[in-house]
């Protein structure tokens, strides 16, 4: 082979070499991704790419991938055909199956009869960044829905509840809530989870003048953004009151360290009502910084700093999205300092985690199942999926009860908000009455519960209602 065609053949080969390496890694960009995040264990494997509207389902598509199942695919694929008698077959026989399930019980009662016979509302929950959670909140959503349509519906109509995705990011919860408001239909919103996604998309939905209710953001600011804006927890300030007069009366702990996700907006002002609180009542808040979003945040080192500054005492106040680290900060601590916590620590990983490590901790929390004699919720929770709830699934479903007791006299979004407003506006939901302040805030106070050993959970570990409740 002469020189020429020597060269002729390298620069082929050349050529196809890069065309290959680009291919492969367009492909290896494609189906993977950006992994310097790595999804939390447990979450939702969907892509994060994708349009808005593709993070929005009233049926046609599966949000919640975990879930699925033959018989739920086969549902949403007639639901998006509009053969809705083949989607409630479909849908029915896979909650036989699984019926824990509370995308597939949504989907369900929204494809009982056509469009013009539902009055719509929408939720935003955290499936991609938060599984469990975005689950917990949903179920509270489904079940208020599936009594409400069980019932007789809203004057002679259904509620149908559209499902979105925000993986709890503040650009995608602003993104979402500019579609709600586009969609004439949807009447309110039960939303968002964390209080960074429900801060960034509150101003949209009151310049839209669509009425949102988070049932568990709780931090200071949200309350001020407008009044379409609502919520079924009480302010934080409760909370933190209720919190650091048992840990300064009851306790008697008089050096207070506190543990805070700098980027959670909501325990920051979890913290900031904490701190006022205690050191208005003479207590001491101990100096050492600690947070949990700390690119070098070292558990051991944190406990080893705050023993040597004095402290006898620690509190746990972490992101949503973050709660190992305050698991791996209580492992560190040995028992070392009497541990208590924000709402957010209120969930089963931290019982399924935690365990021993978190044994006699406290916590200020909205709901516990005990907390509220003669209450039906968590009896037909646990009818309806099969074992019991927490209080994300309880105030979710305070959140819809409410939209649903509203929309009994209000037909369009400025009369709901409106009614919601009124003195004379009341429902019943999972803890008790549902009555809003001025303010869009619960009018409502927070109980104690603290983490003891337990024979009836599986995790050996349960939250147990305080007798100074």
């Amino acid at each position: 082979m002469n020189s020429k065609n020597e060269t002729k053949v390298l620069v082929l080969s050349l050529l196809l070499t890069i065309a290959l390496l680009g291919s492969g890694f367009w492909l290896w960009k494609r189906f993977f991704g950006n992994t310097s995040n790595p999804p939390l264990s447990g979450t939702n494997p969907q892509a994060a790419s994708g349009s808005t509207s593709e993070r929005i389902s009233l049926g046609e598509r599966i949000l919640v991938t975990a879930d699925t199942n033959p018989d739920k695919q086969a549902g949403v694929q007639a639901f998006a055909k509009g053969d809705f008698a083949t989607a409630v077959t479909k849908l029915k026989s896979s909650l036989l199956k699984y019926r824990n399930d509370p995308e597939a019980l949504i989907y369900l009662n929204n494809s009982q009869t056509d469009k013009s016979k539902y009055l719509k509302i929408a939720v935003s929950v955290p499936i991609g960044s938060n599984l469990d959670v975005a689950k917990e909140i949903l179920r509270g959503v489904a079940q208020a829905q599936d009594e409400v349509n069980r019932t007789g519906g809203i004057n002679g109509k259904l509620l149908q509840v559209a499902i979105a995705n925000d993986d709890n990011d503040p650009s995608l919860a602003q993104q979402i809530a500019t579609q709600f408001v586009k969609d004439p239909n949807i009447l309110a919103v039960v939303g968002h989870n964390a209080t960074n996604a429900s801060i960034a998309a509150a101003p949209v939905y009151q310049q839209g003048g669509l009425v949102m209710i988070s049932p568990t953001s709780f931090a200071q600011n949200l309350s001020g953004i407008g009044s379409y804006i609502f919520r079924t927890i009480p302010g934080i300030s409760s909370v933190a009151e209720r919190l650091s007069n048992y840990i300064l009366k009851t306790a008697r702990k008089t050096n207070i360290a506190i543990c805070v996700d700098s980027k959670a907006i909501d325990n920051q002002s979890f913290k900031d009502e904490l701190v006022k609180d205690i050191l208005a009542a003479g207590g001491k808040v101990n100096a050492a910084n600690c947070d949990f979003y700390a690119p070098d945040f070292n558990p051991s080192a944190v406990i080893s700093q705050l023993i040597s500054s004095g402290a006898d005492s620690l509190v746990l106040a972490a992101h949503v999205d973050r709660i190992n680290k305050a698991l791996e900060l209580a492992a560190a601590n040995k028992g070392k300092l009497t541990l208590f916590a924000s709402p957010t620590l209120y969930t089963f990983q931290t019982l399924q985690v935690g365990k021993a490590d978190v044994n006699g901790m406290v916590l200020a929390v909205t709901w516990h199942p005990n907390a509220f004699p003669g209450n039906t919720f968590p009896q037909n929770a646990v009818k309806l999926w099969g074992g019991a709830v927490n209080w994300r699934t309880a105030m979710a479903y305070d959140a819809t009860m409410a939209i649903a007791k509203g929309l009994q006299n209000s037909t369009t979004r400025e009369d709901l908000q409106k009614t919601l407003h009124s003195s004379s506006f009341s429902a019943n939901g999972a803890s008790g009455k549902i009555e809003f302040l001025p303010s869009g805030d619960r009018n409502g106070t927070a109980i104690l519960v603290k983490v003891q050993p337990s024979s009836n959970s599986s995790t050996g570990y349960d939250f147990v209602p305080l007798s100074d409740n």
